[in-house]
């Protein structure tokens, strides 16, 4: 009998256990939100998701860059949505303006723009019976600018490598000066004149000095080697002033 009983206490336990279990199944994470049933997964990190950008930003359209580049450029993007629809594109670099040119400066003159006339007698030149003074022109073959004064000296024997370079004296002031093709730029050489007859003498009482060909140094253009037109260079005391290159041909 004893044993009868804890079969019907056992029995009785099964039942109560079976009669909890369909409690528990019926009352799940979805029919009340306080059970105690398996917790439902955790919210993302990232918060509730955002609507996805419409475009690629090129459109002017603000949102994700544009050609402004990506947000690591730092705020970019904002910028471009609050133009709206600019048609620059969100957060994109607006164009900017040419860079300033050289204000119409042509550039300078080099030795290969260059051509270097023969020099020839001036019109006004000291008195005497030597050179005296020559005019020299120089023209180019594209638009450049001149300016200064050109340096000089004699080459011996007509051999630049004999040069004997001449005291200069600088004679006004020089200024910039465009050359277009086919115009001209023009210098004046005065020399320290011979006198007399024949070979000649020199007031200081140095030797007058004859040279076949000069050499003229223009400014940031190189060296040139010229004669005469007709005759050859014959001064004293080996000194020479010279004007400044300027578009109107001295006299």
């Amino acid at each position: 009998m004893q044993y009868a009983a804890g079969l019907r206490r056992t029995a009785a336990a099964l039942a109560a256990a079976a009669a909890a279990t369909t409690l528990m199944t019926g009352c799940g994470p979805a029919g009340d939100p306080g059970a105690t049933g398996v917790p439902s997964a955790p919210p993302s990190a990232s918060g509730p998701a955002q609507p996805t950008p419409s475009g690629s930003g090129t459109s002017g359209t603000g949102g994700a860059g544009g050609t402004g580049g990506s947000g690591a450029s730092g705020g970019s993007s904002s910028a471009g949505g609050s133009t709206g629809g600019g048609g620059t594109g969100g957060g994109g670099t607006k164009p900017t303006a040419s860079a300033p040119g050289s204000g119409g400066k042509a550039k300078a003159c080099t030795g290969d723009d260059l051509l270097v006339s023969p020099a020839h007698l001036a019109d006004v030149r000291p008195p005497g019976t030597g050179t005296g003074a020559v005019v020299v022109s120089v023209s180019s073959h594209s638009t450049c600018t001149l300016n200064g004064f050109p340096q000089v000296a004699g080459a011996g024997n007509g051999a630049p490598d004999k040069n004997l370079p001449l005291a200069t004296t600088n004679s006004g002031t020089a200024a910039p000066v465009t050359l277009t093709p086919g115009a001209r730029a023009w210098t004046k050489l005065t020399f320290v004149n011979v006198q007399g007859e024949a070979d000649g003498y020199c007031v200081s009482g140095s030797t007058p000095v004859v040279f076949p060909t000069l050499v003229v140094r223009v400014p940031g253009a190189g060296a040139h080697q010229i004669a005469m037109d007709d005759g050859q260079f014959a001064e004293c005391d080996n000194k020479v002033t010279v004007t400044a290159f300027s578009l109107a041909k001295p006299s």
